[in-house]
């Protein structure tokens, strides 16, 4: 999946350099941008880091994995404001609606840390070990899926 990503990132060149793009599937009008090519520049610009991060998301074992939904979030709403064609400025107030998903993970992972580090001074094992005991390994895809969530 990550051998592919550079192919991913180059298919906005199969896009017309035009205001206007026609397919048989849809229409696409670039009212910002004026060239459709450039829209899906932007637009694979933001879906290959979210791409790698939700690969990282799903295969990461570490306690914290849960810490990597802010940067997913964050290219999120820089999609969806890529997407709204009235936009001014791409990367710009996406931060503010993350604050209340960050005022939940943030916390949640400083805890975790502190019980952990408060095992450590009490028991005599490495953080290796007390990693291992917090890493739950389903054996099923939909055993993963449903651990994340």
């Amino acid at each position: 999946m990550i051998a592919i990503s550079p192919y991913l990132f180059y298919l906005y060149e199969s896009v017309p350099d035009d205001k206007v793009w026609d397919t048989f599937l849809f229409t696409y009008d670039s009212n910002f941008y004026e060239s459709a090519q450039i829209a899906f520049w932007t637009l694979s610009n933001k879906l290959i880091p979210l791409y790698f991060l939700i690969l990282w998301f799903f295969t990461c074992r570490h306690w914290w994995h849960h810490a990597i939904i802010i940067p997913i979030l964050t290219y999120i709403f820089q999609i969806a404001f890529i997407l709204n064609e009235d936009m001014k400025y791409v990367d710009s107030f996406q931060f503010k609606y993350s604050i209340p998903i960050m005022a939940i993970i943030i916390p949640s992972i400083y805890l975790i840390r502190a019980r952990i580090f408060n095992r450590l001074n009490t028991v005599d094992k490495t953080t290796q070990e007390l990693e291992d005991e917090l890493k739950f390994k389903p054996k099923t895809f939909w055993g993963k899926v449903k651990q994340y969530f």
